[in-house]
């Protein structure tokens, strides 16, 4: 009876030792695969930071002001890189960008479309990947609870970290060749602009709330963020803009949010 109970005993702290150490796995980076095309998903912790134009932005414009204090009060993940070209394909079966490459961006989709490649995404999945909120998407690029505090993503070298006016030839390039921030997310400064989920508001700053701000109720314009490839302006991290759910250019592209 002893000897029994020894073993159940013995076995029962394996099983517990097991989901310990299960649970403690570094869970700050996650992987998905769909039709052989794999991308990872970097963990962004729950934080408050200062959104908008803080003292290391250059010549802000009035819709990026008042700098003010915002939570995110949930833990997220947010793609190590815009979705790619390849990504898109494997996804939606076709390619509609202008600059093919299968390790570029994906460009040349609107608002709308991203929605459709993310329901498709879900159904394939099983997941529940958007687009992420404009708050989300700034605390991110910042580098979260790890942020230098730095005017681009990662760096006050905008040629360290971004494909712009001065290096990209005019064109896009593929994703995760320069610097990534504090986090690990790559093109957060240049290369192509991304879609957020909100509504653009040039006055939402004076009235967003504290705590997951999720934009203005309405509007015209979808937020667009992150910089466009031919413009060092565009590349500071608390620049904004919008324009149409529908319409498309072939320096928009988007990154995932989970």
């Amino acid at each position: 009876m002893n000897y029994l109970h020894y073993l159940v005993t013995l076995s029962f702290l394996f099983i517990c030792s097991f989901v310990y150490s299960k649970d403690n796995q570094d869970k700050s980076v996650e992987t998905f695969t769909v039709n052989g095309v794999s991308f990872k998903m970097i963990k962004v912790e729950h934080g408050t930071f200062t959104m908008g134009a803080t003292p290391e932005m250059e010549s802000p414009y009035d819709d990026e002001k008042p700098a003010h204090k915002v939570t995110i009060s949930k833990d997220y993940y947010l793609g190590e890189t815009e979705v790619t070209q390849v990504l898109w394909r494997a996804v939606m079966g076709s390619n509609p960008s202008y600059f093919k490459e299968d390790k570029n961006p994906v460009e040349l989709v609107s608002w709308n479309d991203c929605q459709e490649f993310i329901k498709k995404l879900n159904e394939m999945t099983g997941k529940n990947f958007r687009l992420p909120t404009e708050a989300e998407w700034e605390f991110a690029a910042r580098g979260g609870n790890l942020s230098k505090h730095t005017q681009y993503a990662g760096s006050d070298s905008l040629v360290a970290v971004a494909w712009y006016a001065d290096n990209s030839g005019n064109k896009i390039h593929p994703v995760a060749q320069k610097k990534p921030n504090e986090l690990g997310l790559y093109d957060m400064s240049g290369n192509v602009c991304e879609w957020c989920n909100d509504w653009f508001g040039e006055n939402y700053y004076s009235n967003s709330p504290s705590t997951d701000p999720q934009g203005s109720s309405s509007g015209s314009y979808r937020v667009l963020r992150g910089g466009w490839y031919s413009s060092a302006w565009g590349c500071c991290l608390s620049s904004r803009n919008g324009n149409y759910p529908e319409s498309r250019n072939d320096s928009r592209g988007f990154r995932l949010a989970l």
